[in-house]
Formats: C-alpha cells, structure tokens, sequence
C-alpha cells in the first residue's frame, strides 16, 4: 500500500467529484428542484460560508475510500476496477445517503430519483479516478 499513491488518488478524485457534481447538481434541472425546498437546502450564497468544510470533509472521504481501494484486490484494467468500486460506493451512498434522506427530509420523490441517478454516476467517476492514479505496481 502506497500512501502517497492514496494521497494523490484522494485528491484527484475529490477535484473530479466536485466538477461532475457541479456540471450534475448546478447545471441541471436538478438545480430548480433544490430550490423547491428552501427551508431545507442552503442557497448557493449561504452555501459559500461553509464551502471550505464540505470540501475538507468530501477530501476526507476521498482519501478514506482510495485506502479503502489499495486493500482491494486488483485484477483487470483500472477503469473496469474503478467501475466496479464506483458502483459498490455509489450503491452504498444510494442506501446510506439518498434514501434515507427521502425518509428524514421533506423532498419529492422526483428530487430523490435525481439524486440517486447523480450520486451514482458521480461515484463511478471518482472510482474510476481513484483506480487510475492508484494503480498497482507492476512486478
């Protein structure tokens, strides 16, 4: 295990997981369905005040889940590996994250559909970002 490969596999993909969440989340109709829950959702102003702390901890994360790559065994290319990771992570944030916020917080369905499409493809983005930068050495 490579802890500066898992460094650089962290960032990378947190840099990849905001640019595709921005492009999934900002500049899609996604974005006007946020705003039909103001009392739960910040505005993109507010959101500026703590931007620096979903960032640290989404880099947390990051770095978490490229640790949690290098101790899985790697057979195939990296993006198949990155793939197959993404869509176990993405699976896990679906349940973790999008369903049962739909429990805990007043937003439509439609909402929930949306961002379990958005979460799942940005999570098999990063997955195969963290597969590419942490490959495995060659013997």
């Amino acid at each position: 295990m490579s802890y500066s490969r898992i460094a650089l596999a962290g960032l990378g993909a947190t840099v990849v997981y905001f640019v595709v969440g921005f492009v999934l989340f900002a500049l899609s109709p996604l974005a006007d369905e946020y705003r039909r829950f103001p009392a739960v959702y910040r505005t993109p102003e507010s959101m500026k005040g703590v931007a620096a702390v979903g960032m640290a901890g989404m880099l947390l994360s990051m770095l978490a889940l490229a640790a949690l790559y290098a101790l899985t065994y790697h057979v195939g290319a990296p993006i198949s590996q990155g793939v197959r990771f993404g869509v176990l992570v993405g699976i896990f944030a679906l349940g973790s994250f999008v369903l049962h916020n739909y429990v805990n917080l007043n937003i439509s369905l439609r909402l929930t559909v949306g961002q379990g499409i958005a979460y799942l493809i940005q999570w098999i983005i990063a997955g195969v970002m963290i597969a590419l930068i942490y490959r495995p050495r060659l013997p």
